[in-house]
């Protein structure tokens, strides 16, 4: 079998990399062997503000414009649903919270998405004794939807390889990659924390960091927006809602554990006044970098070794656009961001 691509992994950076290729009629494989999970278990949301801080995501806007039509190719393709729009609320703690969202809203880089009218509603199931502020165009696309409608495609479109790629297997020549009976031009790793088993890039500064999550049910809550305290409160449907998330940089199993079920317990104790039931926890490691920006680009000596990797919290709006870029890299010879060329720790 003779292929432009080979790709391995099918999380976010995959998808959003095998989007590119079929946008450009490439022919492709993907090995995927479910060994990583962060994009399964984690929240999806999109939201072009970073609250902890009040400062904007890196490129927010240009993320959204490229994620967002990518989302909906996707469902109009599928004939699935996977992008759910909806308000943010964040949960203020104390006056000066009040007055940091306010300083905030007047930053023009963030004005279009910080509503500087705080929300006083008295909610009978949350707890805002300082209020709520409404971050807008914000939403949450359900990767685990995503993920397996999108495995289905590809099987049936007979581009999925089912099996755990073997990095010894494949024989690098100068000008094309063969492995087993397959022969590709280029490779593209999107294994997520997987990838500090890779031999081409495991000396990349990619720091997995574990995160856990809950499902609850809820019937008494009744929200349709999302939550934003020490935890996330995220409404899916028929008074289910997500918690999340912890951040752990120690314990690097994709194993939900007791302590983690039991920090979001307590987050969510100070969040929520109702009664409710834990459904499903959940754990995986996100891939994260050190200056939480991705890794993206090509073998120092084989350039057409590709990774594309390190999204971290925010995959589901900056995977699209890393995508489009390493793309039109390899094919067009079109330079990388130097802030997201793995280039940078040379």
């Amino acid at each position: 079998m003779k292929v432009d691509y080979i790709i391995v992994g099918l999380g976010l950076a995959g998808i959003a990399f095998a989007e590119q290729l079929l946008e450009h009629k490439k022919s492709f494989v993907v090995f995927e062997d479910n060994s990583q999970n962060s994009s399964l278990v984690a929240g999806g949301v999109y939201n072009p503000v970073i609250l902890k801080r009040f400062t904007p995501v890196w490129n927010a806007a240009e993320q959204l414009d490229v994620a967002l039509p990518l989302y909906k190719n996707i469902e109009e393709k599928l004939n699935i649903t996977i992008d759910f729009k909806l308000t943010t609320k964040k949960v203020f703690k104390s006056i000066e919270d009040q007055n940091n969202w306010f300083a905030a809203a007047d930053n023009p880089k963030m004005s279009s998405y910080l509503d500087p009218k705080i929300d006083t509603k008295k909610y009978n199931t949350i707890i805002a004794d300082f209020g709520l502020g409404n971050v807008l165009e914000t939403g949450w696309i359900d990767t685990k939807k995503l993920i397996s409608s999108y495995r289905k495609f590809l099987v049936n479109e007979e581009k999925l390889i089912q099996d755990k790629f073997e990095y010894n297997r494949l024989k690098v020549n100068e000008t094309s990659l063969i492995y087993d009976d397959i022969t590709a031009k280029n490779i593209v790793f999107c294994e997520g924390f997987g990838v500090k088993q890779n031999p081409f890039f495991k000396e990349l500064p990619l720091n997995g960091t574990k995160g856990e999550t809950i499902i609850i049910k809820s019937p008494e809550l009744q929200i349709d927006f999302q939550i934003k305290s020490s935890v996330f409160v995220l409404p899916l449907e028929d008074d289910y809602y997500k918690i999340g998330a912890t951040f752990n940089w120690s314990d690097k199993t994709s194993i939900p554990t007791k302590e983690g079920k039991q920090e979001l317990i307590e987050k969510l104790k100070k969040v929520i006044k109702v009664p409710y039931e834990i459904i499903h926890h959940s754990a995986g490691i996100r891939p994260t970098t050190k200056d939480r920006k991705p890794l993206v680009g090509v073998h120092y000596q084989h350039k057409h070794i590709a990774v594309l990797n390190g999204l971290g919290t925010r995959g589901v709006m900056i995977a699209p656009t890393v995508a489009k870029e390493l793309y039109h890299h390899l094919e067009n010879n079109i330079p990388l961001d130097d802030e997201i060329n793995i280039t940078r720790f040379n």
